[in-house]
């Protein structure tokens, strides 16, 4: 059978041959890429969490009696399930030792270390699993309420892309055996068994499969790679990220390889086990009869498309709801992918628009160059000045950062925060009572000597070493929002010492204070609201800063500003300067440069969007296909179907208008439901971001968004077109001829 018929018929039909192989080389593509791109991301993960957290699967905390816990270690190396037991570097409690866990089957992880813990007599709190690495080999805590769901999400989306491209497929063998049903009609009347036809028609889909199926594979392998390499070059400015290493394990190749092929036979089965059950009778009538309840229930018209097009747009719209079943794929795919491509171009517009307000446009007359020394206190750096004396440089801040809290008596406040309510007015739970007044957190920036006298001048404060500045300033969060801020003086002017207080609210002494200002020095910081900031010199850091009981301050940082207009040359310019001094004296630094940080920024943005655009596009070509596979697999059923709109009297052209206002309902719908929805959305960001509209609507993504538009409508149009062309072309009044059986 397969040599007299199958075979001959392939010879015959080639287009029918492409349509299958096309549709099992999308699926090969499509599964192939997925299972990848998983694949990497989970070895990907794995690779990051045990660089920055360690491969340990357990940690045991046990008492070390003066020595090596060697016993323990033995009794733990026992058990059969431990693959290996090693001391932990991690700091522990004076008088234990931290022990790091391996085993062989992760699965069984939780009920061997609930042995371990009453074999050792050990507490519940001294066992500790590793959640985040185990999450990924699926094995999570029983007793956890909200165990992590990143990998089973993943998986889900596989098993949602597998269905989906089933469905697809499916269609494209349905049509291709819709169009023989006359002919299997024929076969089964002469003798074939439904089992033969069904052996037949898999037979048929194996052999146009395979090596669609191996192309579609090795395809989404190297599209995988690519994306990774993408996600590379986008970060690639990104500090201390892992890069991204494309890995092919074989199981995965011949995994995604056999899901393709599963995917195909069973796509070709389900269309082949219907067509077997048929009828003679029925397969030469090209179907079966309509159910008693299809036949009885009445088809409600396409109204608006009749009262836009009349007749036609009946005709259309009865035709569309006809097709709904197999067009399915193609509206949801369709919708879903100008839908996430629009929504996420939005997101993108308001985040970018959201971090140029809030980083980069604020901070552009603040810093040009950063270097982060984070092992030099800032006593012990010398290379200031020097830096100040560089070409190109309009000034250089060293500074550093402390904790500190202050014991602000209610009276102290300002008259305007008084006439709101006091601090517990606008702060509302931030505000910690401490008797008659409040516990204020004031953190403490030290400045080199020379910054913080300009910082007076600057002020207006009178220049001195001999006491601080204080930012008198607090948000009224009742009257303003956060993206356009109103301020109050926090304290009164006249304040001449802060008394100072540790984090329990125990008096530690008073600070001597130069003055009061609300306008900060230029630093590339961030200042918690209700707080109240102080700014000193070092000299007076040195001289008090211990005899109050303030913790030293960390690290170095250097603020170099360059001159007006600095461009992305200058700023490496500066850097070129700066890197060779502070490698001379043996820093270890991290510098950055804020243009060049702006650009790296974009490039990730830019980036992130490409991926995320071209699993749209990927999205959208799996509806546009499924579109394609109707409009040129159901030719043959609509050639009848317009014979007899032709034999009532309807024109060429307006047969031909038909296609057209199908394919603008197809193409239109997924535009008309994403367009409002995507308004309310971009409205609700708004709204909570506090951003004004023509803010947005002057940097709205108007041109990508028409031009996914116009590559859908444009792509549903040329399938239209081409199905128009086959079904109208040649003589349609022949097929109204001998309806006997038809």
């Amino acid at each position: 059978m397969w040599k007299d018929f199958s075979r001959s018929y392939l010879a015959r039909n080639r287009a029918a041959g492409w349509t299958v192989a096309a549709a099992a080389l999308a699926a090969a593509f499509f599964l192939s890429l997925l299972c990848s791109l998983a694949y990497n991301l989970w070895v990907y993960e794995i690779r990051r969490i045990t660089q920055e957290e360690g491969g340990w699967h357990a940690r045991v905390t046990v008492a070390q009696d003066g020595g090596q816990p060697d016993e323990t270690l033995q009794k733990l190396t026992q058990f059969a399930n431990v693959e290996t037991a090693v001391l932990s570097p991690a700091p522990a409690a004076e008088g234990s030792a931290v022990i790091e866990l391996t085993f062989r089957d992760r699965g069984s992880i939780y009920r061997d270390l609930a042995l371990i813990r009453d074999a050792l007599a050990l507490p519940a709190d001294a066992v500790q699993t590793h959640s985040t690495l185990l999450a990924l080999y699926l094995v999570t805590d029983p007793q956890d309420p909200s165990p992590p769901l990143l990998l089973p999400f993943l998986l889900a989306v596989l098993g949602a892309a597998a269905a989906a491209l089933v469905l697809l497929i499916r269609s494209s063998f349905e049509i291709t055996m819709q169009a023989r049903l006359h002919q299997f009609g024929i076969l089964a009347s002469i003798g074939a068994t439904p089992r033969q036809i069904r052996a037949c028609l898999l037979q048929e889909a194996a052999a146009l499969s395979l090596a669609p199926l191996a192309a579609g594979t090795a395809l989404g392998l190297a599209a995988c790679r690519a994306v990774l390499a993408a996600v590379n070059a986008a970060a690639a400015d990104v500090a201390g990220r892992l890069p991204a290493v494309f890995q092919l394990h074989p199981l995965v190749a011949a995994g995604a390889l056999l899901a393709a092929g599963l995917t195909v036979l069973f796509s070709a089965w389900l269309p082949a086990r219907r067509l077997s059950r048929m009828t003679p009778l029925q397969a030469l009538r090209d179907g079966p009869d309509p159910a008693p309840a299809a036949r009885g229930r009445r088809r409600r018209p396409a109204r608006l498309l009749a009262l836009l097009f009349g007749i036609r747009g009946e005709l259309a719209g009865g035709a569309l709801k006809a097709q709904a079943k197999s067009l399915r794929i193609a509206n949801v795919s369709l919708l879903l992918s100008f839908l996430g491509f629009t929504a996420m171009l939005c997101f993108f517009t308001l985040s970018g628009i959201s971090t140029q307000m809030t980083y980069f446009a604020r901070y552009q007359d603040a810093w040009d160059v950063m270097a982060v020394l984070p092992d030099v206190p800032l006593s012990e750096f010398a290379l200031t000045q020097q830096l100040q004396d560089l070409p190109g440089v309009e000034s250089c801040a060293a500074y550093s950062r402390a904790d500190a809290a202050c014991l602000l008596p209610a009276d102290a406040q300002s008259d305007e925060l008084q006439a709101l309510g006091g601090l517990s007015a606008l702060a509302g739970s931030d505000a910690v009572p401490q008797g008659s007044g409040w516990l204020v957190d004031a953190p403490v920036v030290v400045l080199d000597d020379a910054s913080f006298l300009a910082y007076c001048r600057q002020a207006g404060v009178e220049p001195s070493l001999e006491g601080a500045v204080l930012l008198n300033r607090v948000w009224d969060s009742l009257h303003s929002n956060f993206r356009d801020r109103a301020y109050l003086p926090f304290v009164q002017p006249d304040l001449a010492a802060l008394p100072l207080a540790g984090p329990d609210g125990s008096p530690l002494g008073e600070l001597p204070l130069l003055g009061c200002t609300d306008t900060p020095p230029a630093l590339r910081e961030e200042y918690d609201q209700y707080t109240l900031v102080q700014f000193w010199p070092l000299s007076l850091w040195q001289s008090l800063g211990g005899r109050l009981g303030l913790a030293d301050a960390g690290g170095t940082n250097l603020r170099i500003l360059g001159g007006e207009g600095i461009t992305l040359a200058g700023c490496e310019a500066l850097e070129a300067q700066i890197r060779p001094l502070l490698e001379q004296a043996g820093y270890a630094f991290t510098i950055e440069n804020r243009i060049g940080e702006q650009l790296a920024n974009d490039r990730m943005i830019a980036g992130a969007q490409g991926i995320l655009g071209g699993f749209c596009l990927l999205l959208a070509a799996i509806g546009l296909a499924n579109v394609f596979l109707n409009t040129l697999g159901y030719a043959g059923q609509r050639r009848r179907e317009f014979a007899r709109c032709l034999a009532v009297g309807m024109t060429p052209g307006e047969l031909r208008s038909l296609f057209w206002i199908e394919a603008a309902v197809l193409a239109g719908r997924p535009l008309a439901v994403t367009l409002p929805l995507t308004a309310l959305m971009v409205a609700f960001m708004l709204r909570a971001s506090y951003l004004d509209a023509g803010v947005f609507l002057a940097r709205a993504p108007v041109l990508p968004v028409a031009l996914f538009a116009a590559l859908i409508v444009a792509a549903v149009a040329l399938a239209y077109a081409l199905g128009a062309r086959r079904v109208l072309t040649g003589d349609l009044t022949g097929l109204l001829k001998d309806d006997s059986l038809r």
